[in-house]
């Protein structure tokens, strides 16, 4: 990529150091500090900045009007404008890197609802800063930049909150308390799907055009490797391809498998293998099946826990239908669904954990040992963030669950990525590597399909990438080499 443009180049060195000034340890220290505390006097506010306010994160800091709004940043001013005249008072940045420069000293907590492939740097960067987060979902690109966040949350004594607002929900508090009970038995396999993608996959690499004066492409490209601008990016479609985006399983796995994740109290998988249509360089296929291994493990009441394979499907795909399910029941609840196979009893619930039931119809009385929250997802971020870290009741998905539970979801992604391999791929969790990719191993993608009908027969002429070494193929994808002008913090120890 080309340099950073001068007049938006602003260093960490430059706005942390700034900061420091504002920060002791985890201690935020705004105007309206309580004195010596070290927490924020419930009866005040916070002063708030939105980063990637055009979609989702307006959505977000609508539920956050109880605080002040401080500071907003898009790298699309025209796609953000209704935004900005809705917060008059708010100042307007393009680079979030000049906006923790300006206001790091007077803001508290960011909103961060941007593209995928920048979560990781812009909420890395705010935690260092002692800024407390809300992040979009999924967290994170990567595995490493998940456990990063998790790390450096840690550290750091912020609080913190993923965007899956399923998980403040009464239904993943149901699942896990039915699972703990022991309402479905063992469970050894559990499958998921979506409806989505909604918006563009399996997609050629497109042509050039030139960028809006409104849009500042080479800031929305950030730490990605840079590509000519083109209208099907952005704003939006940015989802489903790879340098931005996470596809149809990224984006809805982190609202429909998180009860899968808190409920079998899973860690880190063992292995994966997936399938999916055409695999492409750019763009993330347009139906994928991917599975995940668990290994067996112990539950927080001392209970045996088996092996489990979760299996996800998404671009229409859905799993079978279990014995007894009634005949004309749609399987997809509000864009998904997940099915928990027990040994006693089937559980099914819809996305975001929504309306969970179980197959034989009975009804769990099961002890209630979950928090309930009867805020929104926002609302009890903003009451974690005004506690004292020490004695601080956590989000109902803080970056130390959700971080673990985004490396399960990008996991999948990575068994997408990597599926030309023609093998399941065992993975070494704490380490994060694959333990089964030998050195003398290459992968190759299609970069064109170039279908064509001749003569009433189809012709394949697809051309391919030339072959990659798979374990340096795989690194990068586990953990980005970024674009020169852009790092992020270290990985704690």
């Amino acid at each position: 990529m080309s340099r950073i443009k001068k007049e938006n180049a602003f260093s960490r060195r430059d706005f942390v150091k700034k900061s420091l000034v504002a920060t002791a340890g985890f201690t935020i220290i705004p105007s309206f500090t309580v004195s010596g505390l070290g927490h924020i006097a419930p009866s005040d506010k916070l002063n708030i900045a939105g980063i990637g306010v055009g979609g989702m994160g307006f959505s977000n800091l609508k539920k956050m009007e109880t605080e002040n709004i401080v500071g907003l940043c898009d790298v699309d001013w025209k796609y953000s404008d209704r935004v900005f005249k809705h917060y008059p008072k708010a100042k307007i940045y393009k680079d979030f890197r000049k906006m923790y420069d300006e206001l790091g000293k007077s803001i508290d907590a960011v909103v961060v609802a941007t593209a995928d492939h920048t979560h990781a740097i812009i909420s890395a960067d705010a935690i260092t800063m002692g800024k407390h987060v809300f992040l979009q979902k999924p967290l994170t690109h990567t595995v490493y930049e998940s456990r990063l966040l998790t790390n450096l949350t840690n550290k750091y004594k912020v609080a913190t909150s993923m965007g899956n607002q399923g998980a403040s929900g009464e239904g993943v508090n149901l699942i896990a308390e039915w699972i703990a009970n022991n309402e479905i038995g063992e469970v050894t396999s559990v499958e998921a799907f979506t409806d989505r993608p909604i918006w563009p996959q399996g997609q050629p690499i497109p042509g050039a055009m030139e960028s809006p004066g409104t849009l500042d492409w080479d800031l929305f490209v950030g730490p990605a490797k840079m590509r000519p601008y083109n209208e099907i990016y952005t704003p939006w479609n940015w989802r489903g391809w790879w340098d931005f985006g996470t596809g149809a399983l990224g984006d809805m796995a982190c609202h429909i498998l998180h009860p899968v994740f808190v409920g079998l109290e899973l860690g880190y998988p063992i292995s994966a293998q997936a399938s999916s249509t055409m695999l492409l360089t750019d763009s993330a296929p347009n139906a994928e099946k991917v599975t995940l291994t668990f290994p067996k493990r112990m539950s927080k009441n001392n209970l045996n826990l088996p092996q489990v394979d979760v299996t996800w499907y998404d671009g229409g795909l859905q799993p079978n239908k279990p014995v007894g399910w009634p005949e004309g029941k749609d399987m997809n609840n509000s864009g998904g669904g997940v099915i928990f196979h027990g040994t006693k009893d089937t559980l099914i619930c819809g996305c975001y954990g929504m309306d969970p039931w179980l197959l034989s119809g009975r009804i769990p009385s099961a002890p209630k040992f979950r928090r309930r929250i009867e805020v929104s997802h926002e609302q009890d971020w903003i009451r974690a963030c005004k506690e004292n870290a020490g004695s601080r009741i956590e989000t109902a998905s803080p970056f130390k669950e959700a971080g673990p539970f985004n490396e399960m979801v990008v996991m999948g992604v990575l068994a997408v990525r990597l599926q030309n391999l023609n093998k399941k791929l065992e993975w070494d969790g704490k380490n994060m590597k694959f333990t089964n990719i030998n050195d003398n191993e290459f992968i190759k993608i299609i970069k064109e399909d170039n279908f064509k009908i001749h003569d009433g027969h189809p012709t394949f002429d697809q051309v391919w990438t030339e072959p990659v070494n798979a374990n340096l193929f795989a690194e990068e994808l586990i953990k980005h080499n970024y674009r020169n002008g852009w790092s992020l913090p270290d990985m704690p120890k």
